[in-house]
């Protein structure tokens, strides 16, 4: 449990304190006042952190407490693993936009050295992104499993865009584009977005990094 006050600190102190407890992904119990699963590398986290708010004119406090009821344990980690599932399922539906502008590229005769590099720039930041989620999903949240499948989804995607550019770039110009036609329909790509996910038809949005608070 960690209980931290900046007033008295800098401006930018309750931004950072913020800022990192959201990216462990803490759960709050109340104003200023949260919970973090006692594993090694958390409980480093916040002894940095608690100094930190200390240093700067803060008051910090972290405390290891116990919670013997099971039905109150079960409660904070079904609150810690729907907080995850949240992110998870953002992840879920920014996938179908990457997915259907490959396929367009790929119908356009598109697929080129420069449209795969800044495809995989894009399934980089999913997989970032994809990475800070699970590195705070401490209790294994049925989403991340929905959210692993469609980032590899991209990823094998992306694998036949580049299979496509590597041959186009081996033929004849007048061949590439015959090519790159007949190979779209080999792609095994969704080309629409599901009902309900509000995510537009065009050019994949960029994932935003670390959706708890900015990077961590």
């Amino acid at each position: 449990m960690v209980a931290a006050s900046t007033a008295g600190g800098s401006a930018s102190l309750r931004m950072q304190v913020w800022r990192k407890l959201r990216s462990l992904g803490a759960v709050y119990v109340q104003q200023s006042v949260c919970l973090l699963p006692a594993r090694d590398q958390v409980l480093r986290e916040l002894r940095r952190l608690v100094a930190r708010v200390r240093a700067e004119g803060g008051t910090a406090r972290m405390l290891t407490v116990d919670l013997p009821e099971q039905a109150e344990y079960d409660d904070l980690v079904a609150e810690f693993n729907a907080a995850r599932d949240v992110e998870y399922a953002e992840v879920v539906e920014r996938t179908p936009a990457f997915l259907a502008e490959i396929e367009m590229e790929t119908k356009r005769g598109r697929a080129t050295y420069a449209e795969v590099e800044e495809s995989e720039a894009d399934l980089d930041r999913f997989k970032t992104w994809l990475g800070k989620i699970t590195a705070r999903d401490y209790f294994g949240a049925p989403g991340g499993e929905p959210a692993r499948a469609a980032v590899a989804e991209c990823e094998q995607a992306l694998a036949a865009f580049e299979q496509a550019a590597l041959s186009a770039e081996a033929l004849p110009t007048g061949e590439a584009a015959s090519a790159q036609a007949a190979g779209a329909g080999r792609l095994r790509l969704v080309a629409g977005n599901p009902p309900g996910t509000g995510v537009t038809a065009g050019r994949a949005r960029k994932p935003r990094g670390d959706r708890q608070g900015g990077p961590a």
